[in-house]
């Protein structure tokens, strides 16, 4: 059956921002010393008529405070504020694979070679049919002018029977009587995706049958995969396959 994953959401919590007041301690001011008072010291008068008394004298001066450390001091400047953090940027959106996509096939020059196979060896029937057809344009010299497809040309409870196509851009020569040139399908079709492995296909297309269902489409009776991955270099499980459904 076919498996859908449910996404868990999860909330974000933001933490609570706790600000703390400093208060600073006021410096206190030490008393003033008091000021020492002199004592005057009086003379007695001389006896003597012509003895000047001596100058009483002067109370010395009380000294003056020192000042309070916190007052004198000058008030130190508040540390600068960290610059704001750079605004992250926000990760590219990855764009969802088409499913269901309207699209129109346009006909392309192809070699192919036609088979048939049963679902228990069908992904190494198909592999061979790739590489009969790789050989044979390897030996002309031949580049792929697109990518390797499977047509399927009819199936049931067994099997199926398939075209293996190559695009070219020239006819190769010294067909076996198993290969043609022609072209590939055309028309309106819709474009869906698989990843992975051929054996888990069955759940695309189950996928397929019910969008097509949910939208009361009739297709042909016939499927177009297009391999954007080499089937003979890329492992099984790896695969990238554009599946086209033409559309009556």
């Amino acid at each position: 059956m076919f498996r859908f994953r449910r996404l868990a959401l999860a909330a974000l919590i933001p933490a609570a921002a706790l600000s703390f007041g400093l208060t600073a301690a006021p410096a206190q001011t030490p008393s003033p010393a008091p000021a020492a008072s002199a004592s005057p010291s009086s003379t007695s008068p001389s006896p003597a008529p012509s003895a000047s008394p001596a100058p009483a004298a002067s109370a010395s001066p009380a000294p003056a405070p020192a000042p309070s450390p916190a007052a004198s001091a000058s008030p130190s400047p508040s540390p600068a504020a960290p610059p704001p953090a750079a605004a992250a940027t926000p990760a590219p959106v990855q764009t969802a694979d088409p499913f269901g996509q309207e699209t129109t096939l346009e006909p392309r020059k192809v070699v192919m070679v036609k088979g048939t196979a049963n679902w228990d060896s069908a992904f190494d029937t198909l592999i061979d049919a790739f590489k009969a057809l790789n050989t044979l344009l390897d030996k002309q010299g031949i580049k792929h002018a697109g990518n390797s497809m499977i047509v399927y040309t009819s199936t049931d409870d067994t099997g199926f029977t398939f075209l293996a196509e190559i695009p070219v851009d020239q006819d190769p020569k010294n067909l076996s009587k198993d290969m043609s040139i022609g072209k590939s399908p055309e028309g309106k079709a819709l474009k869906f995706v698989h990843r992975g492995s051929y054996d888990n296909m069955d759940n695309t297309y189950e996928a397929i049958t019910n969008h097509l269902d949910d939208k009361k489409l009739e297709a042909k009776d016939t499927f177009v995969e297009e391999y954007l991955t080499d089937p003979l270099k890329t492992a099984e499980d790896k695969l990238v396959i554009n599946v086209f459904v033409p559309l009556k």
